[in-house]
């Protein structure tokens, strides 16, 4: 680029082009500013360089896989989680906490859930088990909660008894509590240390405050089982910063998880272009709402542009969007070929999006549709390495996808056939996605609606 500029200052008018075959005293005719405009083109030059890798765009292959519904009739089910016993625990967006059995039954509602405040994209969201559950009982759920100043995200746990949770009460609150309906987050991720990570979304209206450490917008948060704060935060002990902070800089994060050696994972939500994946490290500023690649859904510019000293650059994004919402790194026996990738739900255009990394960079990306337009909201590894999807929908559903020449339904009466399937462990080895050619290009941007 710098070359470009002094080719193109060398060559104009007044300068006679033979300067251009003696460099030093081409440099020596140049004016002032023209040698200002080449410096600058060289402090450009990093900017550049620090693009992050975009995602393709490849086209939808075949799964690979058998489908087959697990449970049906749930109301925009968000979170997902496996009890010890074989059955799940399911949270519906509503404010309903429901048991569905091991054959696909759902229970009554549960008891001893929260208030939440149920508008928009809010209401009760993620379930999270105790790592000591077996002694403990113990039941994490993300909320929207609802007060006087609007509303906020929150994190509360209950012990799980006959009829439901029992001495439910919050151990944590996203600070302040805002107006607006959007943009909540929120993942809950158990560390192996013991500690929680909690992702938190800017709240739409009040994205400039994902800047600001005194208060928990737009942020991840690590906490305390007890909802207290971990000594080795790292803003602990920093002057107008809020200790439970773990990184910052965060527009809405609904899909976050462990890779196999502990580290955090997340696939956040973009605005129009831009859906980020991170590896958050502890301190440090992702950038929004300064720095993006998306623009608003207005077509209008963003903050500084895709770059800023002191602010990081996601490890690969989209544009168009995906709208990620919930992910897993698999680990499982059942699909070889899948063991160590990260699965992530994807809300718009409704896919399920398969990314291989390597050395901490993404080396491949595969999409598979599960049902023409439906939108999945969470993903989850079960205990017997099959993946468990929930879909996001007035009828939601809970689908599980087993090595192909398992059961597959794609309508009512192979649904209930397949809920009194007891889905047992696969044998064998599962055959792999087949790996397809990225294909570039796609879509023009659109917007997402988490």
């Amino acid at each position: 680029m710098a070359a470009a500029v002094i080719r193109a200052v060398s060559m104009a008018p007044g300068m006679a082009p033979r300067l251009c075959h003696d460099r030093r005293r081409a440099f020596s005719l140049l004016r002032p500013s023209a040698i200002a405009l080449t410096a600058l083109a060289f402090l450009v030059l990093p900017a550049f360089a620090q693009e992050a890798p975009r995602s393709p765009t490849p086209k939808e292959v075949p799964l690979g896989a058998g489908v087959a519904d697990v449970a049906r009739g749930l109301e925009h089910p968000w979170g997902l989680a496996f009890l010890p016993d074989g059955r799940m625990i399911v949270t519906e967006r509503p404010g309903r906490l429901r048991l569905v059995s091991r054959d696909g039954q759902l229970s009554e509602p549960l008891a001893g859930v929260p208030e939440v405040f149920a508008r928009g994209q809010g209401g009760l969201l993620d379930v999270a088990l105790s790592p000591g559950f077996a002694q403990d009982r113990l039941v994490y759920l993300s909320f929207a909660e609802p007060g006087e100043a609007g509303a906020s995200t929150a994190v509360a746990r209950g012990r799980l008894g006959e009829s439901g949770l029992e001495g439910t009460h919050v151990i944590w609150r996203q600070q302040p509590k805002v107006s607006g309906n959007n943009h909540w987050g929120s993942r809950l991720v158990w560390r192996p240390d013991g500690t929680l990570f909690v992702t938190w979304g800017d709240r739409f209206a009040h994205r400039e405050r994902a800047q600001d450490l005194s208060v928990t917008i737009g942020k991840i948060v690590r906490i305390n089982a007890d909802g207290s704060t971990p000594r080795d935060n790292p803003f602990v002990g920093r002057d107008g910063a809020r200790p439970e902070i773990w990184s910052y800089g965060h527009r809405s994060i609904q899909a976050a998880a462990l890779n196999a050696s502990g580290q955090l994972w997340t696939v956040e939500n973009g605005p129009r272009g831009g859906d980020e994946l991170n590896n958050p490290q502890p301190g440090r500023n992702y950038g929004w709402p300064v720095i993006t690649y998306g623009v608003n859904y207005s077509g209008a510019r963003i903050g500084v542009g895709t770059s800023r000293p002191g602010m990081e650059q996601p490890v690969y994004y989209w544009d168009p969007v995906i709208a990620p919402s919930g992910a897993v790194f698999y680990t499982g026996d059942a699909f070889p070929d899948w063991r160590g990738d990260l699965f992530a739900g994807s809300l718009q255009p409704g896919r399920l999006a398969r990314l291989r990394l390597r050395n901490d960079r993404v080396v491949h990306e595969e999409r598979y549709v599960i049902d023409p337009g439906e939108r999945i909201r969470d993903v989850r590894q079960g205990p017997d390495g099959l993946l468990d999807l929930l879909t996001d929908h007035p009828k939601g559903r809970i689908v599980r996808l087993a090595p192909a020449g398992r059961p597959r339904s794609t309508d009512r009466a192979a649904g209930r056939q397949a809920l009194q399937l007891r889905l047992p462990r696969p044998r064998g080895e599962g055959a792999g996605a087949k790996v397809a050619r990225e294909v570039a290009g796609g879509p023009a941007p659109a917007a997402h609606h988490p």
